[in-house]
């Protein structure tokens, strides 16, 4: 996984400049001020520091759709730029209004950097180390503050601190991003297969998972180009073929071939879906707290509870569900490599095959996993389909790794975060009374529940998430061709999505409609629960401690004082955000969410307490300090990254971009108000009226994190959306059943 690490770290570098830039305005500005005679201008000294989150927020507006069209590495580039302008700008300067144009153009790069660097390491990185690597922003952002208020408190100890080199010294780093974007940064994988690009994507998986088999991710992100709307939940049992009874429920088996000669593997369905249990469970016999959670909390937090002890997300164990399977795209005999380049135009369907499938809008993306032939298997001159296990042959089957079972075949390929990808191949008779075969695909996870061994090897439990194939669009049959076929229709899913672009009504589809109030309310929330206002009044709080005088008896002045207090608060911060990214991946996004809530609202009524209770000044310095700094470290733990992080994971990759800009957006739109809000509130209600708010704000957090974030630690992105689907299919169902009781 290194590839993956480095290229997030190189993205994460547009953070740092976002870091960088907030503390040099923080600094510069006492400068600023006293040379432009802005003391008596405040709205115009506000405008100087608030120009950068206007610009933020209108190129927000544009990046999204804007990154789906032309892809995440061109819009990196250009925030790259942006901040190497802005650094220019701001080095000459020579009057007020060269300066807001300065800080515009820096604005424009800190929207881009801020939206677009979490798509991107999400869309690069492992599910495994995704929140890991995530976090990555977080931290380059503190440490960038910190170096920056380390170099302008040196500034200061001069006799005539220069403001616009330590504004403008911001396009010398910002030279080291350019390079890194240009140079290093490969473009999203998961963007180029949404434009049909499958060359360039298997390449840049190559180097970022730093192996050459990545078929089973590659057929992942074709998959999760579809919609997943009619996704459904359903139960097997999986063992060794030899320990199972085929004359017995053989309709109901699913027999997995692997690649080696005589080996098999056997799933039986078990009757009743997850969904069914979880969500009935919650809602019936659970507590009142458990009905309240949203059904995509339930279901979520239901197979992470099943998921085996060895490992949160399965990734230490790798392929445990079928540890013997290996990638249908790896055997030897496999032709050429998966691509659009290479892959012939295949014409000999006809409009029956089309309409057979006619809810797949046209064909989709075709890989040499299945081997394509005609499906009138109800005709005598053509071959039937394989029944129980057997007819097909197994040099076939086992060469490629196909899975056949009576009237339904699959094949399994591993797509991270201990989940298996699998193709499960139904018949259907039509209306001529001819039967069709077609395909689904299949996400499969062992949940960890009772297993019994066998004479060959263990029974496991697995889930499974069943929907219609975006890979494979027209009907199949397995283990009939000596040759897996290549084809690629003229009019594929990706060249509709690169043709059409954003599809805004896409927006409406009930899982996405959820998941995009999720990522709305928790980027408000995070505004409204006072980072801001602790931030700005950090020093006011540490002086009143005593700490400014404590400096100030070193010589120090009183701006050198403020910027030192600034850089030593963000220091703390580090090392609580070293300790978020270990836990990301172990105890969760939404577990570190409801354990760090808590304190920011024990740690803002202590600093209530400390601004209305009289008390002696020792122990009202001692618990302001003490608040200001839990506040902090548990903030950067929790609601600092993880709200940007979820935005990143839960929308699917055709909308991503559309969706991850609104909550950008929503994010900007908050700041701006919450920072001009604050005097206003300051002036009617004071401080401890403020915090007040804030608490209230974050007790409110704490109960929608309970009851509409879920844990998505070790998901594929692909499964994440789906589960969304599944949940507000639920929702609407169990609506309706209430309406019509209510009826």
């Amino acid at each position: 996984m290194q590839g993956a690490v480095l290229v997030a770290i190189a993205a994460a570098i547009g953070n740092l400049l976002q870091g960088w830039d907030n503390a040099t305005i923080a600094g510069a500005v006492l400068y600023i001020k006293r040379e432009f005679h802005l003391e008596t201008q405040p709205a115009l000294e506000g405008l100087v520091v608030a120009t950068s989150l206007i610009g933020a927020t209108i190129i927000t507006t544009f990046s999204g759709p804007v990154s789906d069209a032309v892809g995440r590495r061109p819009m990196l580039i250009a925030s790259s730029l942006l901040y190497f302008a802005a650094g220019l700008i701001m080095l000459w300067s020579p009057t007020v209004l060269v300066l807001l144009l300065a800080r515009l153009v820096d604005g424009f790069g800190v929207g881009l950097a801020v939206t677009l660097v979490p798509v991107y390491i999400s869309e690069t990185a492992p599910p495994e180390i995704r929140g890991l690597l995530n976090t990555l922003p977080q931290f380059t952002g503190s440490f960038g503050m910190f170096f920056s208020y380390c170099m302008i408190f040196y500034m200061t100890l001069g006799p005539r601190p220069r403001w616009r080199f330590m504004l403008g010294v911001l396009s010398i780093p910002s030279l080291a991003y350019l390079a890194l974007t240009l140079l290093y940064l490969p473009e999203s994988p998961r963007w180029l297969v949404s434009k049909g690009r499958m060359k360039e994507a298997r390449a840049i998986l190559q180097m970022l998972r730093g192996r050459d088999d990545v078929s089973g991710e590659m057929a992942l992100l074709v998959e999760g180009l579809g919609s997943g709307g009619d996704t459904v939940i359903e139960e097997y049992v999986l063992g060794p073929a030899a320990d199972a009874d085929h004359d017995t429920c053989r309709d109901q088996q699913v027999t997995l071939y692997g690649p080696e000669q005589g080996l098999s593997w056997v799933a039986q369905q078990v009757q009743g879906s997850v969904l069914g249990s979880a969500v009935e469970l919650a809602s019936r016999q659970g507590s009142m707290y458990e009905q309240m959670k949203d059904p995509v909390v339930t279901l979520l937090g239901s197979v992470h509870e099943k998921m085996p002890a060895e490992g949160a997300a399965g990734s230490a164990r790798g392929s445990t569900l079928f540890p013997n399977l290996g990638s249908m795209l790896s055997v030897a005999e496999r032709p050429g490599d998966w691509d659009e380049e290479n892959v012939p135009p295949n014409d000999d369907l006809d409009e029956e095959d089309e309409e057979y499938l006619s809810d797949e809008e046209g064909g989709a993306l075709q890989a040499p996993l299945l081997s394509r032939q005609s499906t009138d298997v109800g005709e005598a001159k053509k071959q039937p389909a394989a029944e129980g296990g057997s007819s097909a042959g197994s040099g076939g089957m086992q060469r490629y790794s196909s899975v056949t079972a009576g009237g339904e075949t699959a094949s399994t390929m591993g797509i991270g975060g201990g989940w298996q990808l699998a193709w499960k191949w139904t018949e259907k008779v039509g209306p001529d009374g001819v039967k069709r075969g077609g395909v689904k695909r299949m996400y499969l996870h062992e949940d960890g529940g009772d297993q019994s061994s066998g004479p060959a090897g263990e029974y496991v439990h697995a889930a499974a998430l069943v929907n219609r194939s975006m890979l494979y669009t027209k009907d199949v049959m397995i283990g009939q061709s000596p040759t897996p076929a290549f084809e690629n229709p003229p009019e594929t899913v990706a060249s509709k999505a690169a043709a059409a672009g954003p599809r805004w009504r896409e927006l409406l589809e009930p899982g996405v409609r959820r998941a995009l109030l999720c990522g709305v309310m928790i980027q408000i929330l995070q505004q409204f629960s006072g980072i801001n206002g602790v931030l700005y009044y950090t020093p006011q709080i540490l002086d009143q401690a005593g700490v400014s005088v404590l400096l100030a008896s070193l010589g120090l002045s009183a701006d050198s004082t403020s910027i030192l207090i600034s850089g030593l608060t963000t220091l703390l911060m580090l090392p609580s955000i070293g300790l978020a990214m270990r836990l990301m991946d172990v105890s969760g996004r939404r577990t570190l969410l409801l354990w760090t809530i808590p304190v920011l609202i024990a740690s803002l009524v202590v600093l209530i307490v400390a601004n209305v209770a009289p008390m002696a000044t020792t122990v009202h310095a001692a618990l302001s300090t003490g608040s200001v700094i839990v506040y902090f470290c548990c903030f950067v733990m929790g609601f600092g990254p993880i709200p940007n992080i979820l935005c990143a994971e839960i929308f699917p990759t055709r909308v991503r971009g559309l969706c991850i800009a609104i909550c950008s957006l929503t994010f900007w739109l908050g700041d701006i108000a919450v920072t001009y809000s604050l005097p206003v509130m300051l002036s009617s209600v004071g401080l401890a009226g403020v915090f007040g708010f804030y608490a209230v704000v974050c007790c409110l957090a704490l109960i929608f994190v309970y009851i509409k974030v879920p844990e998505t630690k070790g998901f594929p992105l692909e499964v994440i959306i789906e589960f969304f689907n599944i949940g507000a299919k639920a929702a609407e169902e169990e609506e309706q059943q209430q309406r019509s009781q209510l009826g």
